[in-house]
């Protein structure tokens, strides 16, 4: 603690760092925590034949946030596997990934390190059916690529390793860079796919659309079950919970320590107040019976105890104010206390 019992800088950083920590953690866990309870709130249809007759008698023929499972079938034209042969899909995302080694100055070692040199996604519209052949309904994904979780399946992955001379092995030890190759990959949502959307159900016209929702709702289109997507959600928020208290706890223990050492220090002035005060009602009272007694008497006791005569002479203020016992009990450095100057030496005071 500085002085007047202010925290220290140190203590005051630390709790301010503590209590943004807790903050945003917080926050989080709310956003994760306002998630989890819509997915759990959200309206669970079924891909069938009352589909339409549910959205026609809903406000706005519009459900806000609705659950549906169906299997994914392309309206026109499919996406071919540029790698796979017969393999077709909806969604195409090709991506080069440079792969390397980096020096790091400060641990001096190599780190791996990633780096996405080229990525294109190709989409074609689709649908969502129902896994039972010939029911006739069918929904309509909208922005697919808008999806918080959105599934897509590695059709095609291929490491291509940098060919590498003694003299590049050289530089790149010197650069502090040693590229390991290039990654290529091919992910797809094929035909076929089994997938769980959520999100905003609207029949438009003739048409019934999944659609990213309008109320701050996350958008999912996952490849698993709605039930495991609800649990992987609350397990989610379990996690920024068990975050959240855990930095909250610190944030209080950082206040309760700064709190109990401002405390000490305003008991300990308080007891310094106290003895003051009664030091000063003992000096009055012995005063007001030395008066009594007589005026000599009084005039050549020493300030500090009031019983012995004065015996030293403080140098350089020049003060004679206290017996040798008292200057002896002064705390170092020793000062006049009359008017607190430093006290360079004392020289004995001798009556006649």
């Amino acid at each position: 603690m500085e002085g007047g019992g202010r925290p220290s800088a140190a203590q005051a950083g630390l709790l301010a760092a503590s209590t943004a920590l807790t903050a945003l953690v917080y926050s989080v866990y709310r956003q994760k925590a306002r998630v989890a309870r819509g997915l759990e709130g959200a309206r669970r249809v079924r891909l069938d034949g009352d589909l339409r007759a549910v959205l026609l008698e809903a406000p706005g023929r519009c459900v806000p946030y609705a659950v549906i499972e169906g299997v994914v079938r392309s309206v026109k034209e499919t996406l071919s596997s540029q790698f796979v042969e017969n393999c077709k899909g909806v969604v195409q995302r090709l991506t080069l990934q440079e792969h390397k080694m980096v020096w790091n100055r400060t641990t001096h070692l190599w780190n791996d390190y990633e780096k996405i040199i080229h990525q294109r996604t190709n989409t074609t519209p689709f649908d969502l059916v129902p896994q039972e052949e010939g029911a006739g309904v069918t929904v309509r994904v909208m922005k697919p690529l808008d999806a918080a979780e959105l599934s897509l399946e590695t059709v095609y992955e291929k490491f291509h390793p940098s060919v590498q001379s003694f003299t590049d092995v050289i530089g790149h030890y010197i650069s502090g860079e040693r590229p390991k190759g290039i990654q290529e990959t091919e992910q797809m949502l094929k035909v076929g796919t089994a997938l769980t959307g959520v999100g905003e159900l609207v029949l438009d016209n003739t048409t019934i659309k999944l659609q990213p929702p309008k109320q701050g709702m996350p958008y999912y289109l996952s490849g698993v079950d709605f039930h495991t997507l609800l649990q992987k959600q609350e397990s989610s928020v379990r996690f920024w919970k068990i975050l959240t208290v855990v930095f909250g706890f610190a944030t209080c223990t950082v206040l309760f320590f700064i709190l109990r050492k401002q405390y000490r220090h305003h008991r300990e002035r308080r007891h310094l107040k106290q003895m003051q005060d009664e030091f000063r009602q003992a000096q009055e009272r012995l005063m007001r019976e030395m008066n009594a007694e007589g005026g000599e008497t009084l005039k050549n006791a020493c300030v500090v105890c009031l019983s012995n005569t004065k015996s030293c002479v403080f140098l350089e203020c020049g003060h004679v104010c206290a017996c040798n016992e008292c200057y002896w009990a002064l705390p170092e450095p020793k000062r006049c206390p009359i008017c607190r100057q430093a006290i360079s030496r004392v020289v004995p005071l001798y009556n006649s």
